[in-house]
């Protein structure tokens, strides 16, 4: 039985945010009507138009409803609402008494236990995932973080010294993913010697679904297993022996007499791994393509990068939106984009979408550098999920282009992307580049 959308509650007139300015750039189109457009299918994820999807969905039906596919193994889903538009989107991610994460943030249902165990606090609710952010947050303070920062210039010298001399090299698994890999391992005092291993479980996580990484629930599940028996073997070591690290600072950090269990270290870790990973990989792959189809973007940062670098870095941040959306699940009957969402349903944040939304930025399909402002929603739209390393990410993105820049100035994107099968994220797991080689 095909579930429909209801019908949207009575307003007394149209919001001034209902009629987006003129653009001047083009808006992506699609020849699919409102109807045929279905989120919840994997062969939508396929198509070249989804951005033409989306903008007909901001303007036709903001906040819609969709069946899910099937998942071997599971029971199918409910179905879900999508919500399309900034605004709308705001709403939901700030009010999180009405809707929740606790049951899932991916739009599955998956058992609570297995919840938590991949999605640590992202899948919690306070008054749990407030106990855990401020354990956890011991770890990211100013000074630890300002223990790395001159790390982070170091190894992205050292990533650009490994590729220089080839005059090309695939931009994503040669620089993109090295700078993120090598600082989060060095913050949880990781070997350098696993980095690759923890690379490759990463992608197996996040690129559930897609062929080469897994497509199976048991394939998920022994990465995610493999991570956290590492990460119970690490914090272990920590307690015997204590580092300057964020795992020892993790494993004595202590609130209210409250300290991280096992079980809480363990999923932290994979949920720390993986997001400090495989996100800003992706932001600083799609930067990069986007400064070489818009040459003269790179020519106004490059002019004067330190003054631009502040915007430059949110712009790449926002076309890239490396998490495509995230779940919650309605506690109560609620209006949304003024449409009635009963309570238990579940509401789908389409970030992608928001940060393309024509009411709530000018010219969303152009890239500027020096876009302002620019409140985009790829690290969250607020509320007690914002992202906890969204400065880190900036800090890591900044940096790395700022040696690419100094040392191989010409460096362009030379192939097409090979994007990830994902509707979670906006993941690009090839690309070729090329530069002029230096010593």
């Amino acid at each position: 039985m095909i579930r429909r959308a209801r019908r949207p509650a009575e307003r007394a007139s149209p919001r001034k945010a209902d009629v987006p300015p003129e653009a001047t750039t083009p808006i992506p189109t699609t020849d699919l009507s409102v109807d045929e457009i279905r989120l919840g299918q994997p062969e939508t994820w396929l198509r070249p138009d989804r951005e033409g999807m989306f903008a007909k969905l901001r303007a036709e039906r903001p906040v819609s409803f969709h069946e899910e596919a099937d998942i071997p193994n599971f029971p199918r889903g409910p179905g879900f609402w999508a919500v399309t538009r900034y605004a709308d989107v705001m709403q939901v991610s700030r009010d999180a008494d009405t809707f929740i994460s606790g049951k899932g943030s991916n739009i599955a249902d998956l058992p609570v236990e297995l919840n938590e165990f991949f999605g640590s606090m992202i899948n919690m609710d306070a008054p749990r995932h407030t106990k855990l952010r401020k354990l956890v947050n011991k770890g990211f303070t100013p000074r630890m973080v300002g223990l790395i920062e001159e790390q982070v210039k170091t190894q992205a010298r050292a990533i650009v010294d490994q590729v220089a001399p080839r005059g090309e090299c695939d931009f994503v698994r040669d620089v993109a993913a090295q700078l993120p890999l090598q600082v989060i391992c060095d913050m949880m005092g990781i070997p350098r010697s696993d980095d690759a291993r923890i690379f490759e479980l990463t992608n197996r996580i996040l690129g559930a679904g897609d062929p080469e990484y897994a497509q199976t629930i048991e394939e998920l599940m022994a990465a995610g297993m493999e991570l956290f028996q590492y990460a119970q073997a690490l914090g272990e070591e920590r307690l015997r022996e204590p580092r300057e690290d964020i795992t020892t600072a993790l494993m004595q950090a202590e609130v209210d007499g409250d300290r991280l269990t096992a079980q809480e270290f363990g999923s932290f870790f994979i949920l720390l791994v993986v997001a400090g990973n495989e996100t800003t990989r992706n932001a600083i792959s799609h930067g990069m393509k986007a400064l070489t189809d818009h040459p003269e973007q790179r020519d106004v940062w490059l002019r004067d990068f330190e003054a631009v670098s502040p915007s430059a870095v949110e712009e790449i941040v926002r076309w890239a939106s490396p998490v495509i959306h995230f779940r919650r699940t309605a506690t109560r009957d609620v209006v949304v984009g003024g449409t009635e969402i009963r309570a238990g349903d579940k509401v789908v944040m389409w970030y992608n979408s928001a940060n393309r939304d024509e009411r709530a930025f000018d010219d969303p399909f152009r890239f500027d550098v020096r876009r302002t402002p620019n409140e985009h929603v790829a690290f969250g739209a607020g509320g007690p999920h914002f992202c906890l390393g969204a400065n880190l990410a900036r800090r890591e993105i900044k940096v790395m282009f700022e040696e690419l820049f100094r040392r191989l100035p010409d460096i362009e994107i030379s192939s097409e992307p090979e994007m990830l099968f994902s509707a979670f994220i906006h993941g690009i797991k090839r690309m070729r580049c090329r530069f002029t080689p230096a010593r």
